[in-house]
């Protein structure tokens, strides 16, 4: 009988930077972590809403990724068990019959389809798209593909493979054209209620269903890592891959929140409120999005009801960039430190955080970002770091509003202690304004990718084995104070944006 092997290895391919885990499951904790790069990857936008990635540079950089684990942990390659991949949701990757990427890839925060999905929505009707694949098309992967269709059709006729990010690192390290139940859910191709593709998406886009690659289990085996990539990597020939999902998902399973009732919250480049339900919902005005759950089964239906905003720690990256000038000693902690300066209600500035890209909680407008109330003589600094963080939390406030309408009523909100909720300020603000407890764990995407994939190997027998050694690092609960100053600056905040930021717009809310 072989020896278990007791590491695993995670990655998880955000669009800030590529993350790369190697897990002990036995100690159950992370031996070595890279990021990268040290900086952050380029994004192109050849025209304004575009935002496009180099794929191929995702690999080379989980390629440095792991060359950095092992070195810095003296742990062989050949020691680990299997693979798991998380990744960057929506984005729409092509190949040809080669697996050569024809283009750079669409990523997430793209608004060019955005049109294309709010007409597919009334074409195709509300009802089917409502029941059946849950969501309008939306500025998600369908509608990104037909839109490269429309624009780009000498390239289109040369595709074999549509992917999502994840799904090219599969390809690239398998050899293999594949994808999961989930990851078709992200890309609006998949049929809830008949679970299979959505013939009446695909038709609809006149996509041809060979372009979709076959499904493999989200936990389980997904394939084996190709002999010249072993060799590249250092890894045993034939390492199994056995975990991949998008990073909302993963994030939601890396805290352990699988079970209906779960949320959790996430603050990276853009911010997520993330709960699990075991109900096919769907949110009639699209402010929110349905997707499988990591997890899902049969016996044990598990979805994700997913808000979303996409300029969170982007605007802090913006705030650092121009506060600090040519300062390069000059970073988050900073910006931190002088969000404690500003009182709650930031000496009443408000921001509006809408720049980049369309926003799905305000029905795909692409809105940009405003500040209102700017007075030379009282504000300074502080204050725009704190409004910007309230003007984040109160549009992820937004959405926590419609998950409550669709019955979603959480006791506790999880997070990791990365990115905004490294900061007190943002914690409080986050708090109060939700009026939840949250609850600060250390752990990061890439571990849970890694402890995904000791999990789909049959390292660990179920999901409770697989995070019985996750701890809260910090607690956070609401003070009624704040929280009732919070409920009026959002009242206020939510006022202005209705009547002066989107004056006429029936998508706040149904009233």
């Amino acid at each position: 009988m072989s020896r278990l092997k007791k590491y695993f290895l995670g990655v998880d391919v955000g669009s800030s930077s590529v993350k790369t885990c190697l897990f002990d499951a036995e100690l159950g904790s992370t031996v070595a972590f890279a990021s990268v790069p040290d900086s952050e990857q380029p994004i192109i936008s050849r025209q304004p809403g575009w935002a496009e990635q180099d794929p191929k540079m995702w690999w080379e950089n989980f390629e440095a990724g792991c060359h950095a684990v092992f070195e810095l942990s003296r742990v062989d390659a050949k020691e680990v068990g299997a693979i798991g991949i998380a990744y960057q949701m929506h984005g729409l990757v092509v190949t040809d019959a080669d697996h050569v990427p024809l283009r750079d890839a669409i990523i997430w925060c793209d608004s060019r389809a955005t049109d294309i999905g709010l007409n597919s929505f009334h074409d195709i009707g509300a009802n089917i798209c409502l029941n059946t694949v849950l969501n309008s098309p939306g500025n998600f992967t369908a509608s990104r593909l037909r839109w490269v269709r429309e624009n780009e059709p000498d390239l289109y006729r040369k595709i074999r493979h549509m992917l999502l990010p994840g799904d090219f690192l599969a390809l690239c390290l398998t050899g293999e054209a594949s994808t999961t139940e989930g990851g078709l859910s992200e890309a609006i191709l998949w049929n809830f209620r008949d679970r299979c593709p959505s013939k009446e998406v695909l038709s609809h886009f006149d996509i041809d269903p060979s372009l979709v690659p076959r499904t493999v289990p989200a936990i389980g085996f997904q394939g084996s890592v190709l002999d010249d990539i072993a060799d590249r990597l250092g890894l045993s020939p034939s390492t199994p891959l056995t975990y991949r999902c998008g990073d909302q998902s993963n994030n939601a399973f890396s805290l352990g929140a699988n079970a209906p009732g779960e949320v959790v919250a996430t603050a990276g480049t853009s911010g997520v409120i993330y709960a699990v339900t075991d109900n096919n919902v769907s949110d009639t005005l699209s402010r929110v999005n349905t997707f499988i759950h990591v997890n899902n089964s049969l016996s044990e239906p598990r979805n994700g009801v997913l808000v979303c905003l996409n300029g969170t720690a982007i605007l802090y990256r913006w705030l650092k960039t121009i506060l600090g000038g040519n300062d390069d000693s000059f970073g988050y902690e900073d910006l931190n430190k002088l969000a404690l300066q500003s009182p709650p209600g930031a000496n009443g500035l408000h921001v509006f955080p809408f720049g980049n890209g369309a926003e799905r909680i305000l029905n795909d407008l692409r809105v940009d970002a405003h500040i209102t109330h700017l007075d030379f003589n009282r504000q300074g600094r502080a204050d725009l770091v704190r409004a910007s963080l309230e003007g984040i939390v109160y549009a992820l406030r937004l959405g926590f509003d419609v998950l409550k309408e669709l019955g979603i009523q959480p006791q506790v909100i999880k997070a990791t202690s990365t990115n905004l909720f490294l900061g007190p300020a943002f914690c409080s603000i986050f708090t109060n304004a939700m009026r939840t407890p949250v609850h600060i764990y250390q752990t990061t995407g890439a571990e849970g990718a890694a402890r995904g994939a000791a999990l789909g190997s049959g390292y660990f027998s179920n999901p409770e084995d697989t995070f019985r050694n996750l701890t809260i690092k910090q607690v956070h609960e609401p003070d009624s104070k704040l929280s009732d100053r919070y409920a009026s600056g959002f009242a206020a905040w939510k006022k202005e944006l209705k009547e002066r930021i989107l004056p006429g717009k029936r998508i706040i809310s149904r009233q």
